[in-house]
């Protein structure tokens, strides 16, 4: 007992502050990684992205019960999902909020009857594009400001199997959400619509950036950039 008392009075300063920081990541902000390549160009393999755990609901530390909602999430908002569907940890697009109607025809997106526009995007080609070439575009969606444009990336030599579908009706308290990698991209095609309670955060710019091809060496111009800055210039 004495021993675990002066270990106490040693280290109790530590563990406050590691509780505390718990408490913080869990409810208010963190940072994740992201290991797969579904939200190609927005989102590279090895960013971690800044999460705000407040921007739609207040809930207690380290669960996923909300206290409060504090704001809609909106199309074209990039989620952190906590997805029972897909048993992990997942980064999409809000696409479809609760009652729209979303159809896409061949990648091409119709939210409520009206198409989404598309221009072609010059972006300097990306790892794997000499392997599975892309085609970079910028998706604006009708209904959304004119500076939240992002953009989409489209395989060349290998489709998705499901680049058409619908149209389909969002259910109520659910959300309809897509990778902007879209023909490589397991997303709501695959797991269908994702409720309220599993959207975790909201994210819009990028923590740090380690590149996984190059022994992870840092990437300092992908240190704190906004994402979507890209597709909005």
């Amino acid at each position: 007992m004495r021993m675990l008392a002066r270990l106490w009075r040693e280290y109790k300063s530590l563990v406050a502050f590691i509780f505390l920081m718990v408490l913080f990541r869990s409810a208010i902000a963190d940072w994740n990684v992201v290991p797969s390549g579904s939200m190609l160009p927005t989102i590279r393999e090895g960013d971690r992205i800044l999460v705000d755990k407040m921007a739609y609901d207040l809930r207690v530390p380290l669960t996923h019960i909300a206290i409060a909602h504090l704001h809609e999430p909106q199309r074209g908002d990039i989620v952190t999902i906590d997805s029972s569907a897909a048993k992990e940890l997942i980064v999409k697009r809000l696409i479809g909020l609760p009652g729209d109607v979303v159809a896409m025809r061949d990648n091409v997106l119709y939210v409520n009857g009206t198409r989404a526009s598309y221009q072609p995007l010059a972006l300097a080609p990306l790892p794997g594009d000499a392997v599975s070439p892309g085609d970079y575009l910028t998706e604006r969606f009708a209904g959304v400001p004119p500076g939240l444009p992002h953009a989409v990336r489209l395989s060349e030599l290998a489709p998705s199997p499901r680049r058409s579908f619908g149209p389909v009706t969002v259910p109520a308290g659910e959300y309809l959400m897509l990778g902007d990698n879209r023909d490589d991209s397991a997303d709501s095609r695959y797991f269908g619509f994702f409720p309220r309670e599993e959207l975790m955060g909201r994210t819009r710019r990028v923590a740090f950036s380690l590149d996984p091809d190059h022994y992870y060496r840092p990437r300092f111009d992908r240190f704190g950039a906004r994402l979507d800055a890209v597709a909005a210039r």
